[in-house]
């Protein structure tokens, strides 16, 4: 192929390295797609340089790759280290490299493809609920030891919630189970489970609410690590114990609930006792009853013993038998001394009561004497005081006598 064009021309339109790849590092630096674009694919190689970390990311058929670099400003922030053979989501800008006409991708930022992702995602939420505290232990509540009203939020279909029916029966017939359905599982089950909780809370009966789902691949069970699902269980105003799976990591919802098991089965097995084993309790409480009170009326009896040595040694009872006889004495001291001065006090009263008869008017009536009034009342003592004719009255020691004077000796 010639080409006819003057040496002139050709010299004055012709670039120079530099200039071409100028132009190229403008086209690319400065397209907006570029400045900001996300980059999927797997890491062949990786190196570290004193300026930076140096690594490849190309598709998994080997068909293109780009070579990337993180300066050392930037290595710490990185969500993932580029390692070989990691599938990896890379954000960064288009920079050209002019002294050997490269180009490569500054990165960023990098995470991980695929499972990684949600690993990153279940990470990131479950710092996030840890620097809220609702994983403390102290903001948990305690089950009820004896619930009589419980419900339950799993799947109608699924074997779970067989194994919680079966299990409740047996341990604790009568127990009233309230049963709220729910999706467990698919891109459904996070809205389905906590409309399931909101149906348990309106309704109010429960004491205590069983969360539950059998065993399952990680992604069946990616609907427990949703944050609705979770915030819904911190809010619940009853205490929540979950049986999700079987021998696992625990998921975010079995961090922040009040209590979890590992199966349906045991979550059943913790919310109410097994009646046998209440009486069995019951039988070790009497028996424990029972030695307590035998023990208390030894120690009581024991305690008395010690009391009655210690009586003996301090002679009390002689005491009490001295102070005794003592009194005894006094008393009959007592009594003799009353005895006597009642005896002088009736002989006194003897007397006086002979004096006071021999005074006695009537006494001297008796005798055949008699007392003789004037009509005034004042008694005669002189005939010189009388008059004939003059009414009086004697006195006798029976009755009395009118009688008129008809003669009067001095």
């Amino acid at each position: 192929m010639t080409f006819d064009l003057p040496e002139s021309l050709i010299l004055d339109t012709a670039l120079s390295v530099a200039g071409l790849t100028d132009y190229i590092r403008l086209l690319l630096e400065q397209d907006e797609q570029l400045r900001q674009v996300w980059v999927t694919g797997e890491v062949s190689s990786a190196n570290h340089h004193r300026s930076g970390l140096f690594f490849t990311l190309q598709d998994t058929d080997g068909t293109a790759g780009i070579k990337c670099v993180v300066w050392n400003s930037q290595v710490a922030k990185l969500a993932q280290m580029p390692i070989p053979g990691e599938q990896l989501i890379i954000l960064g800008s288009i920079r050209v490299y002019p002294q050997r006409g490269e180009y490569q991708l500054s990165v960023w930022q990098a995470l991980p493809a695929g499972v990684g992702l949600q690993a990153l995602r279940y990470q990131q939420l479950k710092n996030r609920l840890l620097a809220e505290g609702l994983f403390d232990a102290q903001r948990k509540r305690s089950l009820p030891i004896h619930p009589q009203t419980i419900a339950v939020v799993t799947s109608p279909t699924a074997a779970a919630w067989g194994d919680i029916q079966k299990t409740l029966k047996q341990r604790y017939p009568g127990l009233h189970v309230l049963f709220s359905p729910a999706t467990v599982q698919g891109e459904q089950a996070p809205e389905s489970i906590v409309k399931a909780i909101e149906r348990v809370e309106r309704d109010g009966r429960a004491e205590v609410l069983i969360l539950s789902r059998g065993g399952g691949a990680v992604e069946e069970l990616a609907c427990f690590n949703d944050e609705r699902v979770v915030r819904s269980v911190v809010n619940c105003p009853i205490p929540v114990i979950t049986g999700i799976g079987h021998q696992r990591d625990e998921s975010l919802v079995d961090l922040v609930a009040d209590a979890c098991v590992h199966t349906p089965t045991a979550a059943a097995e913790m919310v109410v006792p097994a009646l046998s084993e209440l009486y069995t309790e019951h039988r070790q409480r009497v028996v424990a009853l029972y030695k307590a009170m035998l023990f208390s009326e030894e120690t009581a009896l024991s305690q008395l013993q010690v009391l009655r040595n210690r009586l003996r040694r301090l002679r009390l009872d002689r005491q009490v038998q001295q102070e005794t006889q003592q009194l005894a004495w006094k008393r009959q001291q007592l009594v003799q001394v009353t005895m006597g001065r009642s005896q002088q006090a009736t002989q006194h009263l003897e007397m006086l009561r002979q004096k006071l008869a021999s005074l006695d008017p009537k006494a001297v009536l008796q005798r055949g004497y008699a007392v003789v009034r004037q009509e005034n009342g004042a008694i005669a003592r002189s005939a010189a005081e009388l008059a004939v004719g003059q009414d009086l009255l004697i006195q006798l020691a029976q009755g009395e006598v009118k009688v008129k004077v008809t003669e009067v000796k001095n």
